[in-house]
């Protein structure tokens, strides 16, 4: 890797300049920065179908979630030229940031449920608003990530750290509608953005592993006025279909199945595909469970009029370690089949029939040792002593973190593979009981101890191209610091992703082979895109701390060699150099 061409970047006072007059609560106008807005046009329902080649649109471009773009100006041949165009400080908390841009203007989620415009050709501050919280809740929501936003029509919708959906007017920052989804005193947040469809604005509730009779839900609210059009639950109730798959459970402890990462939409099946994480407390020797859980570790398929499940595949039924598969819906048509991918903790590339729900196929990649997976049904075994009691230390592999987390694999439509960030670690660890009390709760876990995959002694990372019709390997690149981003791919044959080390790299899509390299100021963390305005390409990719997730302490214990500042959330843009 030191052989790449390579450009240090050192930005620091620019970074801490970003912030300064930026920082206050509410609306920042243009004319407070000098800065002028460009003319945005209205997001149509056309537009989020098919969106224009330099525009970004969803938090993976497309209702597909390919995380593609067809832009190809910058290349195989030349993105050894791509240097630093402009860079923005963040405000400080997780970050895992996942920028929208439309008509040459970005617009910025940041930790603490704040939003900020950008001129997405010179980084300019447009306006900004910044959502003031209670002070007895303060400290826990400005520090929560939020993932990334969603625009339709003329406005752009927050999704905050307090279970709000808050529309703002996308040329002004103005405060246009601000509804309550979810008592957040119950703990109940947001950090996903929202999935709109048909002028609807779909969001999924997490933070729901405590006891209270509230439960995750997937909710929808008209664009227009905010009002809440459906709601459904992700959690099985007593005396309704599924309801029975949590045995003799009260509704109370039933928990978990929470919403967190942004779901898929098929116009022309008019189908939208979101995804439940795993139930709470983590072992069912806690939760006192013996079946499914349903609609835990589901993807459900919702007719979005009406909210109604038109087809649920639960893919891990009882799950029991923290396996989840909450990760993204990736939608593909293979041949005559509309099919559904998807992968989660255990490194299973799932694919589902859209339409129907019906199992295809499941690829095991073969580093788990957890169950087993039946290639022609999809039913799941567990391996004999794999079910643990309370207490019990036992080995498994992924760890908690899982092989594949939030950071989010891509597709690219010409090798017809994905693209995966993999975290190569076991665990040895142990569940416990948790108290059963209204407003109790929790994950139930004990003693953890992570360790190097012993198929991967020396590196926690791999970087790997997969088949997607026969899940065979295509290239793997193997490091010793974790990939800390989701991977970007385009039609220039290139496929981006950053790493723990600080490194924003550039991947040949066929070979693997690394072709341009930048070190920035921390690690590059959330999620890389690509714009054009006025005929210029930029690839944009956050930086930060944290990431809610183990991900981020398991290299400070078996990397610590690896060092990144303990701060510095930014966004750095980049293109090749303009020609005169």
């Amino acid at each position: 890797m030191d052989s790449c061409p390579r450009g240090f970047v050192f930005v620091a006072a620019l970074v801490l300049a970003g912030l300064t007059g930026s920082a206050q609560v509410g609306n920042v106008p243009p004319a407070a920065r000098g800065a002028v807005m460009p003319a945005i046009s209205p997001v149509t329902d056309e537009l989020l179908r098919n969106p224009p080649a330099g525009d970004w649109l969803h938090s993976r471009r497309t209702y597909e979630g390919w995380s593609y773009s067809p832009l190809d100006q910058i290349n195989r041949q030349n993105v050894g030229q791509l240097q630093l165009a402009w860079s923005w400080a963040m405000y400080p908390g997780n970050q895992q940031a996942s920028p929208i841009v439309h008509d040459g203007v970005m617009f910025l989620a940041n930790p603490g449920s704040t939003v900020q415009a950008l001129n997405a050709v010179t980084g300019d501050l447009l306006w900004e608003y910044r959502r003031e919280f209670p002070e007895a809740r303060r400290a826990q929501t400005e520090m929560r990530a939020i993932r990334g936003l969603s625009v339709y029509e003329d406005k752009v919708f927050l999704n905050t750290a307090d279970a709000h959906v808050v529309a703002l007017e996308a040329r002004t920052g103005r405060v246009v509608w601000d509804v309550e989804a979810a008592n957040s005193e119950q703990r109940l947040y947001f950090s996903a953005p929202a999935l709109v469809a048909r002028g609807k604005v779909i969001s999924g509730l997490q933070g729901c592993e405590y006891f209270y009779q509230t439960k995750c839900a997937i909710v929808a609210h008209d664009a227009r006025t905010g009002k809440e059009l459906w709601r459904t639950s992700t959690i099985a109730h007593p005396g309704t279909p599924g309801g029975d798959s949590w045995g003799d459970v009260p509704l109370l402890y039933r928990a978990g199945s929470d919403v967190w990462i942004t779901g898929a939409y098929d116009p022309t099946l008019n189908l939208t595909y979101w995804s439940t994480a795993q139930a709470k407390p983590w072992s069912r020797a806690a939760r006192g469970t013996d079946g499914d859980a349903l609609y835990t570790n589901t993807v459900l398929a919702l007719d979005p009029e009406t909210g109604k499940i038109v087809w649920h595949y639960q893919l891990l039924p009882g799950e029991t370690h923290d396996m989840d598969e909450v990760f993204e819906n990736i939608l593909i048509d293979v041949g005559a089949r509309k099919s559904l991918f998807k992968m989660g903790k255990l490194g299973i590339l799932w694919q589902l029939d859209r339409q129907t729900g019906r199992f295809v196929s499941a690829e095991d990649m073969g580093y788990q040792n957890i169950v087993r997976v039946d290639r022609t049904t999809g039913k799941v075994t567990y391996r004999p002593g794999m079910i643990p009691t309370l207490g019990q230390l036992m080995e498994f592999c992924p760890s908690t973190a899982g092989f594949k987390s939030w950071r989010a694999m891509a597709y690219h439509p010409e090798t017809k593979a994905f693209y995966i960030p993999m975290l190569m670690t076991c665990e040895k660890g142990s569940f416990i009981e948790v108290k059963k009390v209204e407003g109790g709760g929790g994950l139930g876990l004990g003693r953890r101890q992570d360790s190097y995959h012993p198929e991967s002694p020396d590196n926690l990372a791999q970087f790997v191209a997969m088949d997607s019709t026969s899940g065979r390997l295509l290239w793997v690149a193997k490091q010793r610091a974790p990939i800390n981003t989701a991977a970007l791919t385009t039609a220039g044959g290139l496929v981006f992703a950053g790493d723990w080390n600080r490194y924003f790299n550039a991947y040949d899509v066929t070979s693997g082979k690394v072709l341009w390299q930048n070190r920035l100021t921390t690690s590059p963390q959330g999620f890389p895109m690509t714009y054009a305005v006025n005929g210029r390409q930029y690839i944009a990719v956050p930086v930060g701390i944290g990431a809610a997730s183990w991900g981020t302490s398991i290299p400070i214990v078996l990397a610590p060699d690896i060092k990144r500042p303990s701060g510095g959330n930014a966004i750095f843009v980049f293109a090749l150099p303009q020609t005169r």
